[in-house]
């Protein structure tokens, strides 16, 4: 079985055909969802891990495999190239293509039987993008961003996005680097409900376990925020009963 394997694969209707994606089911079988928007890698090792993790909590999670369109899942992320690898297939990606198919996974993670919940939306650094301006375009009720690579071009969107965020930076980051990160948080902030942690010394991707961006205590503090925003706003139905 590959490691952190979902419990199904699954089909997603688009405009232009069925979109990939994977599934995971948390111990009651049922609950809150999270779509999970993957890093440029695609829904590789660490991608499926983290959505294992959340699962695990007890959240339904599903991993649209944004690359489809491509013919890819994800690159080897042990090859020597793999950065260059995901950087191509990002770079031919046609984004607002990728936008309405994030939004087709949103909705479709609200009609899925073992969804008996919120829904939220959850991406790292290319997903964390992507994640956001799903959020501007379909509601979600929650959003958690890490280092979202095209914030920096989304924040014309900020006004859009309705939903309890939380974006997680490193001050150590070359590609979004603090002044580019205040001027995103100075956007993002404009909306209520909306937290920016910032991690000393981390740098880009610094959640991802490869040696090159890993981060133990920025990815141990990050993963903690996260999980306590997940439980504050996304709620079962059954959660919402027994208040």
């Amino acid at each position: 079985m590959t490691e952190f394997a979902p419990d199904h694969r699954i089909e997603i209707a688009t405009s232009d055909g069925l979109m990939p994606a994977q599934l995971w089911l948390p111990p009651a079988e049922t609950g809150a969802a999270v779509v999970l928007f993957q890093e440029i890698f695609g829904v590789g090792r660490y991608i499926r891990a983290r959505c294992a993790d959340l699962a695990a909590l007890g959240y339904v999670v599903l991993a649209p495999e944004i690359y489809w369109r491509l013919s890819a899942v994800a690159v080897d992320e042990d090859a020597e190239d793999a950065l260059q690898q995901g950087v191509a297939l990002a770079g031919r990606l046609d984004w607002e293509r990728a936008v309405t198919d994030g939004v087709a996974a949103v909705r479709h993670a609200r009609g899925l039987i073992e969804v008996t919940g919120d829904v939220g939306a959850l991406g790292f650094c290319f997903g964390g993008g992507l994640a956001f301006n799903v959020a501007a375009v379909e509601h979600v009720d929650a959003l958690v961003s890490y280092y979202g690579s095209a914030l920096p071009q989304l924040c014309r969107l900020a006004l859009r996005v309705d939903a309890p965020s939380l974006h997680h930076f490193g001050d150590a980051d070359t590609y979004l680097p603090m002044d580019t990160v205040r001027t995103v948080e100075s956007a993002v902030t404009t909306q209520p409900a909306v937290t920016v942690e910032i991690h000393p010394g981390a740098g880009h991707a610094f959640d991802n376990p490869a040696p090159m961006f890993h981060h133990a205590a920025a990815s141990s503090a990050a993963w903690a925020s996260t999980v306590r925003f997940l439980a504050e706003h996304l709620r079962s139905r059954a959660q919402y009963a027994a208040q």
